[in-house]
């Protein structure tokens, strides 16, 4: 690994975003695996729903940044984990975002590192993460470093990010939900240790098989939400907040054109 392709960070809606492919981002995090003195460094799979919620924090946070903002400006990389990020990005700026979604960043590296790579698990309900820890050996070969349920309260984070620095891992999945577990990360990064920390939302139930992965066709297209929103009654609250974010692309968009 000689390095990877660096380009400036761009800025949507406030927030940072990191125009990178799949294999790009991969590259860099190989980068962070290889290096003689590892250090923590986190990723934030950015999706419409992150702003919305970001923003929504915002207007109750004490001097007007929420923490979930303030984690996501720090992380060190930013990817575009689905096609409204890539249509934001087009209108508002006149970029054309590849998309490098958070399930492909996790099982890229695991196919990348096999046995090399020591993972820990953390997330989803009691007993999932162990079926989708012995999937992913199964499946890639990867070394289980260990495996804790998401369902913790915040008093007992530090127990947690102990529990997974004492594993030693090269990876860590932290699914527990957005903003949960980038704000985790993000507090608790020199005590977990890993080299690569992602926030993986949904990817330790798709890893178990508790939660199925969008058809082919959805993801080639970017489109993967709107199934995942049409077949699952838990998900039809997400609708408005995706319908809000339309309309603040539109606004935002409006608002550039006037030069206000």
């Amino acid at each position: 690994m000689t390095g990877y392709v660096t380009k400036a960070r761009l800025l949507l809606l406030g927030l940072p975003l990191d125009s990178v492919t799949l294999s790009q981002a991969l590259d860099r995090m190989d980068v962070w695996l290889a290096a003689e003195r590892p250090r923590p460094h986190t990723v934030v799979t950015l999706n419409p729903e992150f702003i919305m919620q970001a923003r929504a924090e915002d207007l109750v946070a004490a001097g007007g940044r929420s923490t979930f903002t303030a984690v996501m400006q720090r992380a060190d990389l930013v990817t575009a984990d689905g096609v409204g990020i890539v249509w934001a990005a087009k209108q508002l700026l006149d970029e054309d975002v590849p998309r490098a979604p958070g399930f492909d960043l996790a099982t890229g590296l695991m196919e990348r590192h096999g046995d090399q790579l020591r993972v820990f698990f953390l997330g989803a309900k009691p007993g999932v993460a162990e079926i989708a820890a012995q999937k992913a050996h199964e499946r890639y070969g990867v070394v289980v470093a260990g495996t804790h349920h998401g369902y913790f309260a915040a008093h007992e984070d530090q127990r947690v990010a102990e529990l997974v620095g004492a594993s030693k891992p090269h990876l860590l999945l932290c699914g527990m939900g957005a903003g949960r577990q980038e704000i985790f990360c993000d507090i608790w990064s020199k005590v977990l240790g890993a080299p690569v920390m992602l926030g993986c939302g949904g990817v330790i139930d798709v890893l178990a098989g508790t939660a199925a992965l969008a058809p082919d066709w959805t993801r080639k297209l970017g489109v993967e939400w709107v199934w995942r929103v049409a077949g699952d009654r838990k998900r039809w609250g997400r609708a408005p907040r995706l319908a809000r974010f339309v309309a603040l692309v539109r606004s935002e968009g409006r608002r550039t054109q006037r030069g206000g």
